[in-house]
């Protein structure tokens, strides 16, 4: 008698069990469920790649002061010295006009940029 009710209660309870688990896999497996699942590890990797991106920024600000440092920017600057002048990129080239040397002749500034090898349909 006692093998029995023993037996039985062991049954039961295996069926309490199986039945609990199956209703929960059950739950897991709805609609609902897997859209807050799905929305939960969503916001769980927005953050993890928020961290990242915070990690690289504070390792440029890091690289950038280590490479300010070694090219001399953060040195503090005279400001009493002037720097030089900077002449305009047309300076270097020859005078044209009425005020050319004599052995460059009477030439327009179209004359200098004009070759007949250029091939620029612009023109």
């Amino acid at each position: 008698m006692f093998r029995r009710t023993f037996w039985f209660t062991a049954g039961a309870a295996a069926g309490v069990w199986a039945t609990t688990k199956v209703n929960r896999k059950l739950k897991q497996l709805t609609p609902e469920s897997l859209a807050a699942q799905a929305a939960n590890k969503a916001v769980d990797a927005g953050h993890r790649v928020r961290e990242f991106a915070l990690d690289i920024r504070a390792g440029m600000l890091q690289r950038e002061a280590e490479l300010g440092d070694a090219l001399g920017l953060h040195d503090p600057v005279d400001h009493h010295e002037l720097p030089a002048p900077r002449r305009a990129a047309l300076d270097s080239y020859p005078p044209v006009g009425p005020n050319a040397p004599e052995h460059l002749g009477h030439r327009t500034r179209s004359d200098l940029y004009s070759h007949k090898d250029n091939r620029n349909e612009d023109h």
